[in-house]
């Protein structure tokens, strides 16, 4: 057990610090997002560096990252100190490629939608968001590949 430190946080604190409700830090901890350790009273206590990685995973999730890329992300961070606005560069470029796929998806998605809202049919033999490259629809109605 290590000894409480000034600048360790109880979960309440953390939580409050962070702006997520403590079902969310134990459900990070859970996923080994972050680390918490015990007190000799069996209280959990979060190392003040915890508060950049929560805040991390909260950026990465407003750009659309799941918990899996962001788990993944974390996992090349320092574990032993608070990250560096180095170690965000890093990792932050690491998503670039995603995110800009992820808008351009977006963009032809809002292009598309445009168009059947002009049409106003939502055709389902022809809208290219609901039945995008449907080349069994020649063949007939129902399940063609069984």
């Amino acid at each position: 057990m290590r000894r409480v430190a000034a600048n360790d946080l109880s979960v309440g604190a953390m939580a409050s610090r962070a702006g997520v409700p403590v079902s969310t830090l134990h459900y990070y901890e859970a996923e080994g997002l972050i680390r918490s350790w015990r007190t000799d009273a069996n209280h959990r206590r979060y190392d003040r560096a915890e508060l950049r990685r929560i805040a991390l995973i909260k950026v990465a999730q407003s750009v659309g990252l799941s918990l899996s890329d962001i788990k993944e992300a974390l996992a090349t961070l320092p574990q032993d100190r608070a990250f560096t606005a180095a170690d965000w560069a890093r990792v932050s470029a690491s998503w670039t490629a995603g995110i800009d796929a992820r808008i351009r998806s977006l963009q032809k998605m809002r292009d598309n939608l445009t168009g059947c809202i002009g049409c106003g049919c939502l055709s389902l033999e022809n809208c290219p968001l609901y039945n995008k490259d449907d080349v069994l629809a020649a063949e007939g109605p129902g399940a063609r590949l069984w």
